[in-house]
């Protein structure tokens, strides 16, 4: 009895001095075996909340042919300060609000945020000096820091009390997951193996959103079959459309073991531990290619009797590096940065100019000009606000079509969009002069989408209203049918009461 004693207390010894890590054996795939029990998964503690702010840049405008201005220029200054700082409000806006809903509820959302500047704009960075240009508006240039909470806030409260679904929807997420095993002692040519195991608890982890947990590799079979079933461009373009989308975000591990043995002199008794030496998780952002999470560890006094049970702590380790609040505060990121090429500009100054009709555009929440060369390639930095998921129809919407507007159909296309790299060209027949000219002379870019309240602010006189029929004839022309104030006589405005 006292040797049975012994001897436990001995194999208990030594698997305390082997608890410092873990590791497998034999081939990894051997391991992946039905999980013995599910686990459960400490989510990753969310972020604490703190104040949020982004910085947007955008453009005031003002009509100097109205007669207040003629007499008093310093409230056309005024004036466009506001227009300015309403202009950054709208932006920030936009980066919670579809461009449709946000026109149609233009008037509302501009009492209840637009209008207040002032608890909502942090501070004003730097402002431009402000200039009447040849396209016969007073501009000014502004970049401010805007407080986003006080934002949402109010776009939540309005959604609720006037029964508008202001706020986007962003639905729930399609996320993949892929973990990999590594037998350490083999070194780093060992071809690495998938563990079912492990991932199925990181898919338990996730699904425990609420979100959709998706097969990259399935999505690719289908999309051969779709390719192999093509014939024609025509054909193509409909199987393309109708074609399996991949996952949004993917979740990728590998794991590496290694096993220590240790044979007891007593009994003969060898006792092995699977000792984790280092883990490694990362996360992208499908749509722009962009690592949102990585991280790597080193784990120490972590081993385990049994390969499953290694196996299914890897799962529930990776698992723990992701809560609900880090997708939502991912996918509800009021900005995304891309890299704009534009191939086909002229001059460096035509690149300059067109930087300046970006910054009037509602999506586009900050651009800087990097680079131009001789071949006609101009390389911008913008930060875009919205989803990605419509990205494409956002581009040809909210920017080629106004641009196209001013300049002429067919000026500027879309030539790709892939991963955080945008490529328009420009191909005109206008030459730099040309261009130049319709840049600087025709009404800006951005009021081909602004809403009919804001016109109806800026216009002042009938040369105005002519300048902007250029860029934005529809809705001109609404407003030229408005009846003008004074125009309804007394019976009609009793009758009409």
């Amino acid at each position: 009895m006292k040797r049975v004693c012994g001897m436990q207390i001995l194999v208990a010894l030594v698997a305390a001095v082997f608890a410092g890590g873990v590791w497998l054996c034999g081939p990894v795939a051997a391991a992946d075996k039905a999980a013995k029990k599910p686990l459960e998964i400490q989510a990753a503690p969310a972020a604490e909340e703190k104040d949020a702010f982004i910085v947007i840049t955008a453009e005031g405008l003002a009509d100097p042919n109205a007669d207040a201005y003629k007499r008093d220029k310093a409230l056309m200054i005024e004036d466009l300060r506001r227009d300015a700082k309403s202009q950054i409000l709208e932006k920030a806006v936009g980066a919670y609000v579809e461009t449709s809903t946000l026109v149609e509820n233009y008037t509302l959302i501009s009492d209840r945020v637009l209008s207040r500047s002032q608890g909502l704009i942090k501070r004003v960075i730097k402002e431009s000096e402000p200039w009447i240009g040849e396209d016969g508006f007073a501009h000014m240039l502004m970049k401010a820091e805007v407080s986003v909470v006080p934002i949402t806030e109010a776009l939540a409260e309005m959604s609720r009390g006037e029964r508008v679904a202001l706020l986007k929807e962003y639905g729930n997420p399609r996320v993949s997951v892929a973990i990999f095993i590594r037998d350490a002692e083999r070194g780093p040519d060992v071809v690495t193996e998938r563990s079912e195991i492990a991932e199925n608890v990181l898919k338990e982890h996730i699904k425990s959103f609420g979100y959709r947990v998706w097969s990259d590799e399935h999505v690719d079979q289908l999309k051969a079959r779709f390719e192999k079933k093509t014939d024609g461009n025509a054909v193509e373009a409909t199987l393309t459309a109708s074609a399996p989308k991949a996952a949004d975000f993917s979740i990728m591990g590998e794991a590496k073991f290694k096993t220590v043995s240790a044979k007891l002199p007593a009994s003969g008794l060898t006792v092995t531990k699977y000792v984790l030496t280092s883990w490694s998780v990362k996360c992208m952002d499908n749509h722009t290619g962009e690592e949102i999470y990585f991280n790597n560890q080193v784990p120490k006094k972590q081993s385990w009797a049994d390969e499953d049970q290694a196996i299914e702590e890897i799962g529930r380790l990776i698992g723990g590096e992701f809560s609900r609040e880090f997708f939502e505060e991912h996918l509800q990121a009021p900005s995304k940065m891309f890299q704009l090429e534009v191939a086909g500009l002229p001059s460096y100054d035509l690149g300059q100019l067109l930087r300046k009709e970006f910054i009037g555009l509602r999506p586009v929440l900050n651009i800087d000009f990097r680079e131009f060369d001789k071949t006609g390639l101009s390389l911008y930095e913008v930060e875009f606000s919205g989803s990605r998921g419509n990205f494409n129809d956002l581009l040809v919407s909210a920017i080629i079509e106004p641009l196209n507007q001013k300049v002429g159909q067919g000026a500027f296309s879309l030539e790709s969009a892939k991963g955080n790299v945008v490529r328009l060209k420009y191909s005109a027949p206008l030459d730099a002069a040309a261009l130049t000219e319709k840049l600087n002379t025709v009404a800006p870019a951005a009021l081909g989408t602004a809403a009919p309240a804001r016109l109806k602010e800026i216009i002042k006189s009938e040369e105005t209203m002519q300048k902007v029929a250029e860029v934005s004839p529809e809705i001109v022309k609404k407003l030229s049918e408005e009846p003008q104030p004074g125009s309804t006589t007394g019976l009609d405005a009793v009758k009409n009461f």
